[in-house]
């Protein structure tokens, strides 16, 4: 076992006093030594209830005969960080997480290791962490908030986001977004509808990382404890058999979790950390493979933010089995860690809720929910949640509105400058140039509230998975690289064909090539984490990964 490496033989014996001085027993100090990393806090909806299944994973972890630590990484709340410099801090913070459960693993030598997380950076954090060291792994995501409760109708995060909005409209008061604010979110757990922490608990599921169901279980729910409890004694099975990481990370894996990404119709964010999962794991993949499966795989349930259904009602409906069920021909089989292959998971569900979770031959959409657009103004590539996009804006053209950062934007939008048709045009908030890429879900949402129907939007930053409509994110090659996206000038005709997966700018090619030999390179002034981040980032094709 690696923890002999600190218990074991007479020179180990310092080592041994201290862990001793933790009141451990000589059995539990003979058996394999499990490290349990927890993202609680008291500042993050998704983690304030972590510390009561982090109890029930080491009581797991005791009977199955491993010796549990517990120890914390940060988490940071993107909604509470949204719209200010906070969200700046959002994706650099991937990176600590996994550095610090890596950190954490490697100087104390733990055989195994649980990843108690929840929320958007958090849980792929921990899964690049246990890739990158590649010791037994499972992870436990936290589970879903219930859904809020207003008037008879079910209410979500994405509801306030779209309040404010509403109330620069004039169709909202500021009294009753304020009523509004108070009964959206109920409780613990992260935000109700199919957002980046939701889509990820169900890209960890599909990976084959958790636990069949743990990924719709709702935090508040007694199977949320239960699961923990089985989490923490599998993975003392998964020690003793040495079922590593990278043996159900692989292609096959990565392949099976966009197709459940494509049937679901998932945040865009998935697909920044699914390549920084596959880098991690010394995977070679390709951004295109999600355009290929996207084809392939239909979209079959219409979750929220584009659709009705909440993750309760995903659940409900049979959860992650149950899409596998739908899915199955397209599967390929792939262990995890649970000791049931996809197939067999996906052939013992007995229930699926039709209506929430369609057949494959009675789609919400013939093509995936997430496409990968190229073209004039993406080179390397765009994002977009198509699943989320009205049909009667898959084609549209119509003049830029340029706005170097988020916060001017935003100013246009809610002060209503902003027309019918226009494309706006966010940039200097890639991974290099925000830096640390923020997400729009502000402005995303304005313009949902405020009430445009043919108002597009295109960045080189992130969306929330809250974010609907016509938005295109990840532009790459970003601005601050002199991506053709810093060449854009009010005016200029933007062009989006969801059809053919292209956004172009139809300028002429050589005035491109004027304004690209008269560009110069827009910095921030940066300092701390920031300018270490910015210094070090690779572009989002790529998976926004450090160099």
């Amino acid at each position: 076992m690696r923890s002999d490496d600190v218990k074991t033989g007479y020179t180990r014996a310092p080592n041994r006093s201290l862990i001793r001085s933790l009141g451990i027993s000589e059995d539990e100090m003979d058996q394999p030594f499990v490290g349990v990393a927890n993202s609680w806090n008291t500042i993050v909806p998704g983690h304030t209830h972590l510390r009561t299944l982090s109890q029930r994973v080491r009581e797991g972890v005791a009977a199955g005969g491993g010796t549990p630590f517990e120890f914390n990484t940060i988490g940071i709340c993107d909604g509470i960080a949204m719209g200010h410099e906070g969200m700046r801090y959002s994706l650099p913070s991937r990176d600590t997480i996994a550095d610090s459960v890596e950190l954490m693993i490697q100087a104390h030598r733990f055989d195994g290791i649980v990843c108690i997380c929840t929320c958007d950076k958090i849980v792929p954090g921990m899964l690049m962490a246990a890739v990158r060291c590649n010791i037994p792994a499972i992870v436990l995501t936290g589970g879903n908030m219930l859904p809020g409760h207003r008037q008879g109708c079910d209410l979500s995060l994405t509801q306030v986001f779209e309040g404010v909005g509403k109330v620069a409209g004039g169709s909202m008061t500021e009294e009753e977004l304020c009523e509004l604010e108070a009964e959206a979110l109920p409780g613990c757990g992260s935000c109700q509808g199919l957002y980046t922490a939701n889509t990820m608990a169900c890209m960890t599921e599909a990976l084959g990382m958790s636990l069949p169901g743990c990924a719709t279980t709702p935090a508040v729910y007694a199977q949320k404890m239960r699961l923990s409890y089985q989490t923490g004694k599998r993975i003392v099975d998964l020690v003793r058999s040495q079922v590593l990481p990278r043996d159900i990370i692989n292609p096959v894996s990565l392949r099976n979790a966009i197709r459940v990404d494509m049937a679901l119709g998932g945040s865009t964010n998935t697909v920044l950390h699914l390549m920084a999962i596959a880098s991690e794991a010394g995977v070679p993949f390709d951004i295109q493979e999600f355009n290929r499966i996207s084809r392939e795989i239909p979209h079959i349930a219409s979750m929220q933010p584009g659709g009705p259904y909440s993750m309760q009602a995903l659940h409900h409906a049979g959860g992650i089995p149950a899409v596998l069920r739908q899915i199955r021909s397209h599967l390929e089989d792939n262990i995890t860690v649970s000791g049931k292959s996809i197939h067999e998971i996906a052939d013992s569900v007995g229930y699926v809720d039709e209506q929430v979770i369609r057949p494959t031959k009675n789609p919400v959409h013939v093509s995936g929910g997430l496409m990968i657009l190229s073209g004039s103004l993406a080179p390397d590539g765009a994002v977009i949640k198509s699943g989320a996009v009205d049909e009667n804006m898959w084609t549209h053209t119509g003049p830029a509105r340029v706005f170097d950062g988020e916060q001017a934007a935003m100013n246009a939008i809610l002060s209503k400058s902003i027309q019918e048709g226009d494309v706006i045009v966010i940039r200097y908030e890639g991974p290099i140039g925000g830096p640390g890429m923020p997400e729009m879900l502000a402005p995303t949402s304005a313009i949902a509230g405020i009430g445009y129907t043919r108002v597009a939007l295109v960045t080189d930053g992130r969306f929330s998975g809250g974010t609907r409509g016509p938005c295109i994110g990840h532009v790459c090659p970003e601005a601050a690289a002199g991506g053709p996206i810093a060449l854009v000038e009010d005016g200029d005709l933007i062009s989006i064909d969801l059809e053919m997966r292209k956004v172009e700018i139809k300028v002429d090619p050589g005035e491109l090539v004027r304004r690209k030999n008269a560009w110069k390179a827009f910095k921030k002034p940066l300092s701390g984490v920031l300018e270490r981040y910015a210094a070090a980032v690779g572009q989002a094709d790529h998976g926004a990964v450090l160099r």
